[in-house]
């Protein structure tokens, strides 16, 4: 099981570092997405022994905070331990390299299990209705790299795999 005191310290971290973000399109605070992604998580490995609940949702809650915010690798190490902190940077793509999700995937892979248990989550999360802004090839391009995903980690999770083809199914219909 996971610890409620980890998860309302991540809560709150994640909330403080995303305070003036919103989920794209939308009005919502961002800290929606990352509770709908540890959401995700928490159903999927609620009942697996083998996952470890506190890196699981910690990592959930902390996703995004190296990519979107100026936090940095040494203070979310501070806070959580190096192991919350390696494995939010390789949920963090870095847009330097020539692929970064190909990239940011080959890093998952090599960081435990729950990481790429978060990834999946974090996709089937963002596979909501897009933007209305986003082009229909912007949106087959979302798609498809969803896709790369499945195929990269559904190991890693069968519930979150059926989930993400499902939604990604479903996505199919706004390109």
């Amino acid at each position: 099981m996971f610890s409620p005191d980890r998860y309302v310290a991540a809560l709150r971290f994640a909330a403080a570092r995303h305070r003036d973000q919103r989920v794209t399109g939308t009005d919502l605070p961002y800290v929606t997405h990352v509770v709908s992604v540890a959401a995700e998580v928490i159903a999927a490995i609620s009942l697996d022994p083998a996952v470890d609940h506190d890196l699981a949702v910690t990592c959930a809650l902390l996703h995004d905070t190296l990519e979107d915010t100026q936090t940095r690798h040494d203070e979310l190490a501070a806070v959580f331990g190096t192991a919350v902190a390696d494995a939010v940077q390789a949920l963090t793509k870095d847009k330097s390299v020539p692929d970064p999700m190909g990239d940011s995937l080959h890093r998952i892979r090599a960081q435990p299990r729950e990481i790429a248990i978060v990834k999946l989550a974090d996709r089937i999360t963002n596979l909501a209705p897009p933007p209305e802004s986003w082009s229909v090839d912007k949106r087959r391009a979302y798609r498809a790299e969803a896709l790369v995903i499945l195929d990269a980690l559904a190991q890693a999770s069968a519930p979150l795999a059926v989930r993400l083809r499902a939604r990604a199914d479903a996505y199919a219909a706004f390109c």
